[in-house]
Protein backbone atom coordinates (compact mmCIF):
# COMPACT_ATOMS: atom_id res chain seq x y z
CA UNK A 1 0.00 0.00 0.00
CA UNK A 2 2.85 2.37 0.92
CA UNK A 3 4.41 1.39 -2.23
CA UNK A 4 1.51 2.50 -4.72
CA UNK A 5 0.77 5.34 -3.25
CA UNK A 6 4.82 6.89 -3.40
CA UNK A 7 4.29 5.67 -6.71
CA UNK A 8 1.06 7.54 -7.38
CA UNK A 9 3.12 10.95 -5.65
CA UNK A 10 5.87 10.57 -7.54
CA UNK A 11 4.04 10.33 -10.92
CA UNK A 12 1.78 13.58 -9.84
CA UNK A 13 4.86 15.09 -9.24
CA UNK A 14 6.01 14.16 -12.91
CA UNK A 15 2.87 15.06 -14.40
CA UNK A 16 3.78 18.76 -12.42
CA UNK A 17 6.71 18.93 -13.52
CA UNK A 18 5.78 18.55 -17.36
CA UNK A 19 2.77 20.90 -17.08
CA UNK A 20 5.11 23.26 -15.57
CA UNK A 21 7.10 23.13 -18.12
CA UNK A 22 4.39 23.33 -21.14
CA UNK A 23 3.57 26.51 -19.43
CA UNK A 24 6.90 27.87 -19.36
CA UNK A 25 7.65 27.18 -22.99
CA UNK A 26 4.41 28.47 -24.04
CA UNK A 27 5.95 31.69 -22.83
CA UNK A 28 8.30 31.85 -25.38
CA UNK A 29 8.97 33.15 -29.27
CA UNK A 30 11.78 32.48 -31.45
CA UNK A 31 13.15 34.99 -33.47
CA UNK A 32 15.04 34.82 -36.15
CA UNK A 33 17.01 38.23 -37.09
CA UNK A 34 19.04 39.72 -39.67
CA UNK A 35 19.65 42.55 -37.80
CA UNK A 36 23.17 42.94 -35.65
CA UNK A 37 22.82 41.75 -32.34
CA UNK A 38 23.65 45.33 -31.10
CA UNK A 39 20.65 46.72 -32.65
CA UNK A 40 18.46 43.95 -32.15
CA UNK A 41 19.58 42.73 -28.42
CA UNK A 42 18.01 45.96 -26.79
CA UNK A 43 14.91 45.45 -28.47
CA UNK A 44 14.48 41.67 -27.13
CA UNK A 45 14.74 42.95 -24.00
CA UNK A 46 12.08 45.66 -24.19
CA UNK A 47 9.73 43.13 -25.25
CA UNK A 48 10.32 40.79 -22.69
CA UNK A 49 10.12 43.84 -20.20
CA UNK A 50 6.58 44.12 -21.46
CA UNK A 51 5.26 40.93 -22.11
CA UNK A 52 6.95 38.42 -19.91
CA UNK A 53 7.79 36.30 -23.18
CA UNK A 54 10.94 35.54 -23.60
CA UNK A 55 12.77 35.80 -26.99
CA UNK A 56 14.99 32.83 -28.09
CA UNK A 57 16.93 34.90 -30.59
CA UNK A 58 18.78 33.36 -33.78
CA UNK A 59 21.18 36.22 -35.48
CA UNK A 60 22.67 35.60 -39.16
CA UNK A 61 26.21 36.59 -40.05
CA UNK A 62 27.72 39.38 -41.82
CA UNK A 63 29.09 37.37 -44.20
CA UNK A 64 25.39 35.75 -45.68
CA UNK A 65 23.81 38.35 -44.17
CA UNK A 66 19.79 38.20 -44.80
CA UNK A 67 20.77 34.89 -47.67
CA UNK A 68 21.55 32.77 -44.47
CA UNK A 69 18.88 33.10 -42.09
CA UNK A 70 15.93 32.80 -45.41
CA UNK A 71 17.60 30.11 -46.46
CA UNK A 72 17.51 28.14 -42.89
CA UNK A 73 13.70 29.20 -43.09
CA UNK A 74 13.21 27.64 -46.65
CA UNK A 75 14.90 24.40 -45.34
CA UNK A 76 13.04 24.48 -41.76
CA UNK A 77 9.52 25.04 -44.10
CA UNK A 78 8.03 21.78 -43.09
CA UNK A 79 9.13 21.37 -39.65
CA UNK A 80 9.25 25.33 -38.84
CA UNK A 81 11.77 26.31 -35.95
CA UNK A 82 10.74 29.84 -36.02
CA UNK A 83 7.74 32.33 -35.31
CA UNK A 84 9.12 35.37 -36.45
CA UNK A 85 11.56 36.93 -39.21
CA UNK A 86 12.86 40.12 -38.56
CA UNK A 87 14.70 40.85 -41.90
CA UNK A 88 16.98 44.06 -42.08
CA UNK A 89 15.41 44.66 -45.92
CA UNK A 90 12.38 43.55 -47.76
CA UNK A 91 13.62 41.72 -51.02
CA UNK A 92 14.72 38.05 -49.16
CA UNK A 93 11.21 38.25 -46.67
CA UNK A 94 9.38 38.18 -50.28
CA UNK A 95 11.55 35.89 -51.57
CA UNK A 96 10.06 33.57 -48.06
CA UNK A 97 6.15 34.27 -49.21
CA UNK A 98 6.59 32.95 -52.22
CA UNK A 99 8.40 30.00 -51.04
CA UNK A 100 5.17 29.30 -48.99
CA UNK A 101 7.77 30.15 -45.51
CA UNK A 102 5.38 32.96 -44.68
CA UNK A 103 1.79 33.14 -42.60
CA UNK A 104 -0.46 36.34 -43.54
CA UNK A 105 -1.19 38.32 -40.42
CA UNK A 106 -2.84 41.63 -40.41
CA UNK A 107 -1.43 42.96 -37.56
CA UNK A 108 -3.55 46.06 -36.28
CA UNK A 109 -0.67 48.33 -35.92
CA UNK A 110 0.51 48.52 -39.67
CA UNK A 111 -2.86 50.07 -40.39
CA UNK A 112 -0.56 53.30 -40.50
CA UNK A 113 2.53 52.28 -42.79
CA UNK A 114 2.37 53.11 -46.19
CA UNK A 115 0.76 50.73 -48.65
CA UNK A 116 4.43 50.93 -50.91
CA UNK A 117 6.11 49.36 -47.40
CA UNK A 118 4.08 46.50 -46.29
CA UNK A 119 2.11 43.39 -47.68
CA UNK A 120 -0.86 43.65 -49.26
CA UNK A 121 -1.64 40.17 -48.27
CA UNK A 122 -0.46 41.30 -45.07
CA UNK A 123 2.48 38.49 -44.95
CA UNK A 124 5.29 41.23 -44.11
CA UNK A 125 5.22 44.96 -42.70
CA UNK A 126 7.97 47.59 -43.20
CA UNK A 127 9.07 49.73 -40.32
CA UNK A 128 12.23 51.67 -39.05
CA UNK A 129 13.74 52.27 -42.29
CA UNK A 130 17.31 53.09 -43.07
CA UNK A 131 18.70 54.21 -46.47
CA UNK A 132 21.84 53.43 -48.25
CA UNK A 133 24.19 56.20 -47.89
CA UNK A 134 27.93 57.73 -48.57
CA UNK A 135 29.76 57.61 -45.45
CA UNK A 136 33.27 59.68 -45.69
CA UNK A 137 35.83 60.58 -43.06
CA UNK A 138 36.55 64.18 -42.42
CA UNK A 139 40.51 64.11 -42.21
CA UNK A 140 40.64 62.83 -45.39
CA UNK A 141 38.08 64.57 -47.48
CA UNK A 142 36.12 67.62 -47.14
CA UNK A 143 32.84 68.40 -47.10
CA UNK A 144 32.65 70.44 -50.28
CA UNK A 145 34.68 67.35 -52.30
CA UNK A 146 32.51 64.59 -51.30
CA UNK A 147 30.71 62.52 -53.11
CA UNK A 148 27.34 63.50 -53.59
CA UNK A 149 25.41 61.05 -55.80
CA UNK A 150 26.64 56.83 -56.36
CA UNK A 151 28.16 57.76 -59.78
CA UNK A 152 30.53 60.11 -58.49
CA UNK A 153 31.83 56.84 -56.72
CA UNK A 154 33.17 55.42 -60.83
CA UNK A 155 34.96 59.07 -60.97
CA UNK A 156 38.88 58.68 -61.68
CA UNK A 157 39.57 60.74 -58.16
CA UNK A 158 37.86 58.30 -56.19
CA UNK A 159 40.14 54.78 -57.86
CA UNK A 160 40.97 52.64 -54.98
CA UNK A 161 39.17 55.02 -52.44
CA UNK A 162 35.89 53.97 -52.19
CA UNK A 163 34.44 50.55 -50.04
CA UNK A 164 31.53 48.55 -50.55
CA UNK A 165 29.94 45.59 -48.82
CA UNK A 166 29.30 42.45 -50.67
CA UNK A 167 27.48 43.40 -53.42
CA UNK A 168 24.85 40.44 -53.24
CA UNK A 169 24.16 40.13 -50.06
CA UNK A 170 21.47 42.12 -47.34
CA UNK A 171 20.47 45.58 -48.01
CA UNK A 172 23.80 45.40 -50.66
CA UNK A 173 21.24 43.08 -53.09
CA UNK A 174 18.34 44.84 -52.68
CA UNK A 175 19.71 48.29 -52.99
CA UNK A 176 21.96 47.19 -56.56
CA UNK A 177 18.19 44.60 -57.76
CA UNK A 178 16.48 48.05 -57.38
CA UNK A 179 19.24 49.56 -59.27
CA UNK A 180 18.83 46.96 -62.21
CA UNK A 181 15.35 47.77 -62.01
CA UNK A 182 15.55 52.00 -62.61
CA UNK A 183 18.21 51.87 -64.73
CA UNK A 184 17.42 48.93 -66.87
CA UNK A 185 20.12 46.05 -67.06
CA UNK A 186 22.49 47.62 -69.63
CA UNK A 187 23.07 51.13 -67.84
CA UNK A 188 23.14 49.24 -64.50
CA UNK A 189 25.82 47.11 -65.58
CA UNK A 190 27.80 49.56 -66.95
CA UNK A 191 27.66 51.08 -63.59
CA UNK A 192 28.89 48.09 -62.16
CA UNK A 193 31.79 47.67 -64.73
CA UNK A 194 32.48 51.15 -63.98
CA UNK A 195 32.83 50.63 -59.79
CA UNK A 196 34.76 47.36 -60.59
CA UNK A 197 37.17 49.39 -62.80
CA UNK A 198 37.51 52.48 -60.32
CA UNK A 199 39.24 49.81 -58.01
CA UNK A 200 36.44 49.70 -55.16
CA UNK A 201 37.64 47.73 -52.37
CA UNK A 202 34.72 44.78 -51.85
CA UNK A 203 34.36 44.27 -47.83
CA UNK A 204 32.45 41.75 -45.87
CA UNK A 205 29.19 43.78 -45.20
CA UNK A 206 28.47 47.11 -43.93
CA UNK A 207 29.76 46.64 -40.73
CA UNK A 208 32.90 46.01 -42.44
CA UNK A 209 32.49 49.56 -44.39
CA UNK A 210 31.82 51.71 -41.79
CA UNK A 211 35.11 50.37 -39.13
CA UNK A 212 37.36 51.13 -42.68
CA UNK A 213 36.11 54.59 -43.18
CA UNK A 214 36.56 55.40 -39.69
CA UNK A 215 39.74 54.42 -39.02
CA UNK A 216 40.97 56.06 -42.48
CA UNK A 217 41.45 52.64 -44.74
CA UNK A 218 39.27 54.17 -47.28
CA UNK A 219 38.09 57.80 -47.59
CA UNK A 220 34.76 57.16 -48.60
CA UNK A 221 32.12 54.20 -48.60
CA UNK A 222 28.47 53.03 -49.38
CA UNK A 223 26.60 51.83 -46.50
CA UNK A 224 23.19 51.99 -44.46
CA UNK A 225 22.88 55.19 -42.56
CA UNK A 226 21.97 52.50 -39.17
CA UNK A 227 25.76 51.80 -38.97
CA UNK A 228 27.02 55.42 -40.19
CA UNK A 229 25.46 56.66 -37.32
CA UNK A 230 26.65 54.10 -35.03
CA UNK A 231 30.19 55.76 -36.37
CA UNK A 232 28.82 59.16 -36.17
CA UNK A 233 27.85 58.08 -32.02
CA UNK A 234 31.27 56.60 -31.50
CA UNK A 235 32.80 60.07 -32.16
CA UNK A 236 34.42 58.75 -35.35
CA UNK A 237 35.69 61.45 -37.97
CA UNK A 238 33.06 60.86 -40.50
CA UNK A 239 30.20 62.76 -42.21
CA UNK A 240 26.98 61.31 -44.23
CA UNK A 241 25.20 61.86 -47.65
CA UNK A 242 22.03 61.43 -49.04
CA UNK A 243 22.68 60.47 -52.44
CA UNK A 244 21.04 61.64 -55.63
CA UNK A 245 19.10 64.13 -54.20
CA UNK A 246 19.44 66.37 -57.46
CA UNK A 247 15.85 67.77 -59.37
CA UNK A 248 16.60 65.22 -62.16
CA UNK A 249 18.67 62.61 -59.88
CA UNK A 250 16.87 59.03 -58.83
CA UNK A 251 16.93 59.85 -55.23
CA UNK A 252 18.05 57.28 -52.22
CA UNK A 253 17.47 53.93 -51.44
CA UNK A 254 15.13 53.98 -48.14
CA UNK A 255 15.20 49.90 -46.96
CA UNK A 256 12.59 49.29 -44.29
CA UNK A 257 12.91 46.42 -41.81
CA UNK A 258 10.24 43.72 -42.34
CA UNK A 259 8.79 41.55 -39.68
CA UNK A 260 7.01 38.56 -40.42
CA UNK A 261 5.06 35.91 -39.18
CA UNK A 262 6.48 32.37 -39.92
CA UNK A 263 4.00 29.85 -41.12
CA UNK A 264 3.51 26.49 -38.57
CA UNK A 265 5.68 28.34 -36.17
CA UNK A 266 6.03 26.72 -32.34
CA UNK A 267 4.42 29.77 -30.61
CA UNK A 268 2.15 31.13 -33.40
CA UNK A 269 0.34 33.60 -30.33
CA UNK A 270 3.45 34.85 -28.95
CA UNK A 271 4.70 35.61 -32.43
CA UNK A 272 1.50 37.42 -33.16
CA UNK A 273 2.48 39.26 -30.60
CA UNK A 274 5.65 40.32 -31.34
CA UNK A 275 4.90 41.41 -34.62
CA UNK A 276 2.66 43.83 -32.86
CA UNK A 277 5.04 45.08 -30.69
CA UNK A 278 7.63 45.69 -33.39
CA UNK A 279 5.03 47.37 -35.35
CA UNK A 280 3.77 50.01 -33.28
CA UNK A 281 4.38 53.67 -33.00
CA UNK A 282 6.18 53.31 -29.20
CA UNK A 283 9.03 50.86 -31.25
CA UNK A 284 9.32 52.80 -34.13
CA UNK A 285 9.98 56.20 -31.63
CA UNK A 286 12.63 53.84 -29.47
CA UNK A 287 14.27 53.18 -33.45
CA UNK A 288 14.35 56.83 -34.31
CA UNK A 289 16.02 58.01 -31.43
CA UNK A 290 18.60 54.48 -30.94
CA UNK A 291 21.78 54.87 -32.04
CA UNK A 292 20.57 53.25 -35.39
CA UNK A 293 18.24 56.47 -35.82
CA UNK A 294 15.74 54.94 -38.29
CA UNK A 295 13.49 56.88 -40.20
CA UNK A 296 10.67 56.34 -39.17
CA UNK A 297 7.71 55.40 -41.77
CA UNK A 298 4.60 56.36 -39.73
CA UNK A 299 3.49 60.13 -40.16
CA UNK A 300 3.61 61.94 -36.99
CA UNK A 301 6.72 60.80 -35.23
CA UNK A 302 9.22 63.48 -33.96
CA UNK A 303 12.79 62.78 -35.00
CA UNK A 304 15.92 64.65 -33.26
CA UNK A 305 17.80 66.87 -35.85
CA UNK A 306 20.21 64.74 -37.05
CA UNK A 307 17.64 61.89 -38.48
CA UNK A 308 15.83 62.85 -42.01
CA UNK A 309 12.02 62.27 -42.34
CA UNK A 310 10.35 60.38 -45.85
CA UNK A 311 9.25 63.73 -46.69
CA UNK A 312 12.81 65.22 -46.14
CA UNK A 313 14.19 63.08 -48.69
CA UNK A 314 14.53 62.31 -52.52
CA UNK A 315 13.49 58.59 -52.15
CA UNK A 316 13.96 56.00 -55.04
CA UNK A 317 10.73 54.60 -56.54
CA UNK A 318 11.06 51.27 -55.48
CA UNK A 319 8.95 47.90 -56.15
CA UNK A 320 9.67 45.33 -53.50
CA UNK A 321 7.72 42.76 -55.07
CA UNK A 322 9.62 43.22 -58.49
CA UNK A 323 12.99 43.78 -56.64
CA UNK A 324 12.39 40.35 -54.99
CA UNK A 325 12.02 38.97 -58.06
CA UNK A 326 15.48 40.39 -59.70
CA UNK A 327 17.44 39.50 -56.36
CA UNK A 328 18.43 35.97 -57.94
CA UNK A 329 19.73 37.21 -61.44
CA UNK A 330 21.62 40.11 -60.40
CA UNK A 331 22.86 38.72 -57.50
CA UNK A 332 24.60 36.07 -59.87
CA UNK A 333 25.67 38.77 -61.92
CA UNK A 334 27.38 41.00 -59.11
CA UNK A 335 29.03 37.71 -57.68
CA UNK A 336 30.61 36.87 -60.70
CA UNK A 337 31.41 40.61 -61.55
CA UNK A 338 33.10 41.27 -58.39
CA UNK A 339 34.60 37.61 -57.61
Amino acid sequence: MHSTWLTALLCLIVLAAAGCTSKVKQQEVVVYTSRDRLFSEPVFKAFENETGIKVNAVYDTGATKTAGLANRLIAEKNNPQADVFWNSEAGKTIVLKQSGVLEPYCSPNAAEIPEKFKDPECYWAGFGARARAIIYNKNLVNETDAPKSIYDLTQPKWRGKVALGNAWLGTMATHHAALFLLLGDDKAKEFFHDLKDNDVKMLVGNTAVRDAVSSGEVPVGLIDTSDAFEAVFDGKPVAIVYPDQGENEMGAMLIPNTVALVKGGPNPENGRKFVDFMLSRSMERELVNSVSSQIPLKSGIEVPPHVKTVEELKIMDVDFEKVAAKMNETNQYLLELFT
